[in-house]
């Protein structure tokens, strides 16, 4: 029987968590990814994205335990840190880039929230009342709702957070309109973190010369929107702008477009941008839906595992991912 499984696992934060500014980020030690990396490669093999668009457009068989490695964001972590082990371990990672981040020298919306829940880690309640006070002067204007009602609507744990921690995303990731919502946590950025934005930007996220220096090194460079936004909350032609200054960025770093990829951010899409997406011509798409992937789900519909979602020591037995995969 022909092989059509494959695991993709996404990463974000890769670094020395406890030898920097912010130990309390989500994110995984550089010493647990390596371990992670000789865990895959034991019970693995790493495919590449030419692989697999080759396995979508041709039917071509995948290897048994088929994995791909995915990368969000364009933390500077990714170079320093994530890009030399998978050199060392002979595997190709798919980097997704958020244009604004690289070229503008911000601080993405997401990126904010997650430096600000980083430092205010051990008094969640304390900022859940301050993004009430911050968000009462627009209650009622504009369709604003009252805190209660985000709160009740928004305010639901995930396999990872708390629900105060996902109220607080939730909230100002994508629920306000976006002046308020980058108010309010331009607000908490600018008294938590730093209100040198721009310097800010440039620790934490990768240049143009070292996306192309991986590039050079076999490593894919993606899509990961320009301004970050959830695609599916937005108009298509929104859409069509986001998509159209990213490709335009991964043209100008020289991709190839024979292995165009996209990481949906948040992992929201809808048919808008799929249409949008084959018109480009993107031979892949990842979401965050948690499952092992298929050829049958459809090349730009992919599914994700989260690296936590798998062991973390080289020496660990295989979990329930492994059989399912």
């Amino acid at each position: 029987m022909k092989n059509d499984k494959f695991s993709v696992v996404m990463y974000h934060y890769v670094r020395d968590l406890q030898n920097t500014r912010y130990p309390a980020i989500k994110g995984l030690d550089i010493l647990l990814f390596r371990e992670q990396l000789a865990y895959f490669k034991k019970h693995y093999h790493f495919i590449t994205a030419a692989q697999l668009v080759d396995a979508f457009e041709n039917g071509t068989e995948l290897p048994p335990k088929s994995l791909l490695f995915t990368f969000d964001d364009a933390y500077i972590d990714h170079f320093t840190n994530a890009f030399p082990l998978l050199d060392e371990y002979g595997a190709q990672g798919l980097f997704f880039v958020p244009v604004k981040a690289i070229m503008n020298h911000e601080v993405l919306i997401v990126n904010k929230i997650h430096h600000v829940l980083a430092v205010s880690d051990k008094h969640i309640s304390e900022l859940v009342q301050q993004v009430k006070t911050l968000l009462a002067p627009y209650e009622g204007k504009d369709g604003v709702q009252t805190f209660e009602y985000y709160f009740d609507k928004l305010a639901v744990a995930n396999r990872f957070d708390c629900k105060e921690v996902i109220f607080i995303k939730r909230l100002l990731q994508v629920e306000l309109q976006e002046p308020i919502r980058s108010d309010i946590i331009n607000q908490l950025f600018n008294q938590y973190v730093t209100d040198d934005e721009s310097a800010f930007s440039r620790e934490l996220y990768m240049s143009e010369d070292q996306l192309k220096c991986m590039h050079r090194n076999g490593m894919i460079i993606g899509s990961h929107g320009y301004d970050h936004f959830w695609l599916g909350s937005l108009a298509k032609e929104e859409q069509l702008s986001e998509l159209t200054q990213s490709v335009n960025f991964l043209k100008g770093l020289g991709v190839d477009m024979n292995t165009l990829s996209i990481g949906y951010p948040y992992g929201s899409h809808n048919e808008d941008t799929l249409d949008i997406a084959r018109g480009f011509g993107f031979k892949l798409g990842f979401n965050t839906v948690v499952d092992v992937a298929t050829t049958a789900c459809g090349a730009l519909t992919i599914p994700r595992l989260d690296t936590n979602d798998f062991p973390k020591m080289s020496g660990a037995e295989v979990n329930d991912w492994y059989f399912k995969g």
